[in-house]
Formats: structure tokens, sequence, C-alpha cells
């Protein structure tokens, strides 16, 4: 065999391998897609009582007037409707934990409180702070019907910092965070309800 037809005999099979790896990639992004789809509607119905929705949130997102907030940012949020009227309003909320950043999806119901939290990404450490992940998660159930009407501003802190709030065991940063985060969402939610649901504040 010649140095020509070896030169043509590599580039064909590099060009084959190109060709299958572009398949397979083109074949499985959707897929990819919809599996992250179910994921994101798993982790909504995880928040919302089955019965106060029935649309699909995910297809209606909301643009956040400002994503960076106080101790958090906003990445998305999406609106849950019933009859046509809003429900609920869902935020994914990054803050920064011991470890890094800590993404939690936070339902809040159309007057302002809390529906729940649940954290969908982490990187805090093992035993400790990673626990935020667990689910269901007995810390963060204690935020479920919570509301800034029914909490003052102050009181959104732990208890070794005069607020209302026990911390997970070891990890007191992880817990401010997440704290701190779940109170910057409700006054978001409670500047911005109009813009978000489209009724007066807390109609």
């Amino acid at each position: 065999m010649n140095r020509t037809s070896s030169v043509i005999i590599l580039l064909l099979l590099a060009m084959t391998g190109a060709g299958a790896t572009y398949l397979v990639y083109y074949t499985s992004t959707p897929h990819i897609a919809a599996e992250q789809r179910l994921i994101d509607r798993r982790n909504l119905l995880d928040l919302l009582p089955a019965d106060s929705y029935d649309n699909d949130p995910l297809q209606q997102p909301l643009q956040p007037a400002s994503s960076v907030l106080t101790h958090s940012r906003l990445l998305a949020g999406y609106l849950a409707t019933k009859g046509g009227q809003p429900s609920a309003v869902l935020l994914q909320s990054e803050t920064i934990g011991y470890a890094g950043a800590i993404v939690l999806m936070i339902a809040i119901d159309t007057h302002g409180k809390l529906l729940g939290v649940k954290t969908l990404s982490q990187s805090e450490t093992q035993g400790l702070g990673a626990r935020i992940a667990d689910w269901p998660n007995a810390w963060l159930q204690g935020f479920t019907g919570k509301s800034r009407t029914g909490s003052p501003d102050n009181a959104w802190a732990l208890r070794k910092d005069q607020g209302q709030f026990d911390q997970i065991a070891g990890a007191t940063i992880t817990s401010r965070a997440v704290i701190n985060a779940v109170h910057d969402a409700l006054k978001y939610f409670d500047a911005h309800s109009q813009m978000l649901t489209g009724n007066s504040p807390h109609e």
C-alpha cells in the first residue's frame, strides 16, 4: 500500500468517525432535552400541590426584572396557573454557600406565602451542608407557609443571629445563605408581584 492510499484511508476513517459523532449528537440532543424537561417538571411537582395548577409552568417562563438581589441572583422564573388565573410563581435562585453555588427553586403563592423550597444543585461539604440537597428535606420544609407578612424582615436569620430559624447542624454558612436567598425571593415577589402575576399586589 503506497503513501497516497494510506492518507486517503485515514481521511475516510476520520470523516466516518466525525459523521458518526455528529449523528449520535444530533439524534441524542432531543432525547437529552426531553429528559431535562422531565427532571425540571418533577422539581416543580415536588413544590406545588397537585390541585393548585393545571398548566405546564415550564411553558410559561417569566423574565425577572432585576436578576441581582441582595444575597442572591435570580436565574429564571415560571408562572403556575389554574383555570387561567395565576396560582403561584416559581423563582430559580442562586446563592453562594460554604463551598460554592447553591441553586434553589422557590415556590410562592399569589399572596406572598411560601409553598416550598427545593435545592436543585449544590457543592457543599458531604455530611454537613450537602444535606441541603436531601429530599424530602425537613429543614427546607420549615419555610413552607412563611411570608414577610407573618415574619418581620429581621426574623429572617438564624437563632444565633437573633432570628427565627434553626441551622443545619454543622452548616452555619450554608444555612445563612439559603435563608437569605429565600428572603430575597420573597422581597422580590412583594416588589414585583403585579408584573409576575398580572394581579394587584397580594390581591
